[in-house]
């Protein structure tokens, strides 16, 4: 037990870098419970597709935060962050500690850095945004993030679409910069009431970790339960529908592409988010401990290590 038994502990990482096996066993050790940090693991009706906990692993820790919204609905860091806030303060008034563990850095920016406060953004701008890249394409759509927002644009690169439209979408909504409403913000955990770590893998091995487990969540149904999710004939834009592996699984669905074509385009989209993941987590967490194997024993040990470091 440390002497902080309250001080939430964030275990942010890749795709399929261990997040789950790492959170319980922290959780394990510090007489903890599990916040979801992880923007698709919030919507129900994709367990097996999002890699949720499975019920074993829910059975050993509470989690919270998994599965809580249906995906007709958009949850926006803001709405995560207060769910996730209320979460933490229940389980410190429990005497535990929170283990916020997840793969969206925009979810641990939040906390650490700030929640920027951007204002909704409405039917009209997001559909002008996304009209804009399905009509002119991807070079178009950054020429109008620079427009509206050049210092934000000069961070993002070109194939990052989802990062251009929301320029784009806020430079629509409210004729301002994104960078504008970021730059006065306020950390919505306070520096001495957390600490983080990251999972930062070899690339090449966990390239070929996410390959091999999106096999495996083939075999064990994943196509099943996209065309339960498909039959609900959600909007294509709403977040849900852009889950890792959904789109292009939805196409074989819809006899468009090969199922062999499916699954390689869904460990393709991985492989790139992941390496996107990457990047993101080690420019804006430089100061994290990191933990590096992909081997549980092992990263348990380093995971432990960094623990009793902290105590």
């Amino acid at each position: 037990m440390t002497a902080a038994p309250h001080r939430a502990l964030l275990i942010a990482g890749p795709t399929a870098a261990g997040k789950t096996a790492l959170a319980i066993a922290a959780a394990e050790r510090l007489d903890g419970e599990i916040v979801n940090a992880d923007s698709m693991q919030i919507y129900d009706g994709l367990h097996l597709i999002t890699a949720r906990p499975t019920a074993e692993e829910t059975a050993r820790v509470p989690h919270h935060l998994f599965g809580v919204a249906d995906p007709a609905e958009r949850w926006s860091v803001g709405r995560w962050s207060e769910a996730a806030l209320a979460v933490c303060e229940d389980i410190r008034e429990r005497g535990k500690t929170p283990v916020i563990a997840g793969g969206t850095g925009l979810y641990f920016n939040a906390l650490t850095v700030g929640l920027a406060p951007v204002p909704e953004i409405g039917e009209v701008a997001r559909a002008r945004a996304s009209e804009l890249l399905e009509r002119e394409g991807p070079d178009a759509l950054m020429a109008e993030a620079e427009r509206y927002d050049p210092e934000a644009a000069a961070r993002i690169e070109p194939a990052d679409r989802q990062r251009l439209l929301r320029v784009v979408k806020v430079g629509y909504e409210t004729g301002r910069a994104l960078s504008d409403f970021h730059a006065d913000t306020v950390p919505l955990l306070p520096p001495e009431s957390w600490r983080g770590i990251v999972i930062e893998p070899d690339r090449d091995s966990l390239y070929a970790r996410i390959d091999a487990r999106f096999d495996m969540m083939m075999a064990a149904g994943t196509l099943d339960e996209v065309e339960a999710f498909a039959a609900r004939g959600l909007d294509p834009d709403l977040p849900a529908m852009k889950a890792l592996g959904v789109p292009p699984l939805m196409a074989h669905l819809r006899g468009e592409i090969s199922r062999e074509e499916a699954v390689e385009t869904a460990k393709r989209d991985s492989r790139r988010y992941a390496k996107r993941q990457l990047t993101w987590f080690r420019n804006q967490t430089a100061s994290w401990p990191r933990i590096t194997s992909l081997d549980p024993a092992r990263a348990q040990q380093a995971l432990e290590a960094i623990l009793e470091e902290g105590e």
